[in-house]
């Protein structure tokens, strides 16, 4: 089992080499965690965009502009269209977003006749290592689901085991977040929790472990769970964290990033490939963490 995101990197170098393909690849922070990416054996790339200032950034950063394959399109939406066709030519290819609106790459990625849509949600995960927490932790989601229901959260949860069981969870502990650790009819997330875990026992949810409802202390802190009276034999011990809605996936992500000094990878699940879509304030090592984690997943 991967504990730490050095080992998530180690594995990925491990394996056969994989291909990103990144979708208006002229930004710089991108370009640097490809390069990194490149240089471990973990992928080769494709950049397709604006080929010109494409090469003038790789200049710029004294990367050989030769290591990689270009495809030249100056409209940021074709471009994207075009990288997309592109990963569905072959099983070791796999989607990065460049410097283009998410709106833009998703809806290439989503496009009903050569898109990589399946009959599952898409949803976005972050694995996460914080440096007082034994373990890595995954979350999800906290840029994708703006306020997900029911059914939306079961397809996040199926989406993340995934990504646990590449890394080697094989039945990653599930925890449903909300405010309190009290079923509250007041507060929907409580009364998903009921449901997820009834779909759990009743194996309509599987090849995982549900509980909840967990306030985020109880979640991820033994002690925490114990001083509250909380029974549930996995509180404290949470793999995955599925939050309620955006603005608590997204805050927790950040407050992680910018205050806990966490290291992270992150990936579009759900999708034919993952899609390497990152913020534009992600450090270049948790894009390059991001690409790895990527190249690891493209074949599940």
């Amino acid at each position: 089992m991967v504990k730490s995101i050095k080992e998530l990197i180690e594995k990925a170098k491990k394996i056969n080499t994989k291909t990103v393909v990144v979708a208006c690849a002229a930004d710089e922070h991108v370009l640097k965690a490809v390069e990194l990416a490149r240089k471990e054996n973990i992928v080769k790339g494709i950049l397709v965009g604006n080929v010109k200032l494409i090469k003038e950034i790789l200049n710029k950063l004294n990367i050989e502009t030769t290591n990689y394959n270009y495809v030249n399109i100056l409209d940021k939406s074709e471009a994207c269209l075009q990288a997309v066709k592109i990963v569905n030519t072959d099983k070791d290819y796999f989607l990065m977003k460049g410097l283009v609106d998410t709106s833009i790459i998703l809806r290439a990625a989503l496009n009903k006749e050569f898109g990589l849509r399946t009959n599952n949600r898409i949803s976005h995960v972050s694995v996460i290592e914080v440096g007082t927490h034994p373990k890595l932790i995954f979350m999800s989601d906290g840029a994708m689901n703006i306020k997900p229901n029911l059914d939306e959260k079961r397809q996040i949860i199926e989406n993340s085991i995934v990504i646990a069981n590449a890394l080697g969870l094989e039945t990653p502990k599930v925890g449903i977040i909300a405010a309190v650790e009290k079923v509250n009819p007041q507060m929907d997330a409580t009364l998903d929790a009921v449901e997820l875990i009834k779909m759990n026992k009743d194996n309509i949810l599987k090849g995982c472990i549900v509980g909840g409802p967990f306030a985020i202390d109880i979640a991820i802190n033994k002690e925490a769970a114990i001083h509250k009276g909380v029974t549930d034999p996995i509180a404290g011990d949470i793999d995955i964290l599925i939050m309620p809605q955006i603005e608590s996936g997204n805050v927790f992500y950040k407050s992680m990033m910018f205050l806990g000094n966490a290291q992270s990878a992150s990936v579009i699940a759900g999708a034919k490939k993952p899609i390497v879509l990152t913020s534009r304030a992600d450090s270049t090592l948790n894009k390059f963490h991001s690409i790895a984690l990527g190249a690891l997943v493209v074949d599940l």
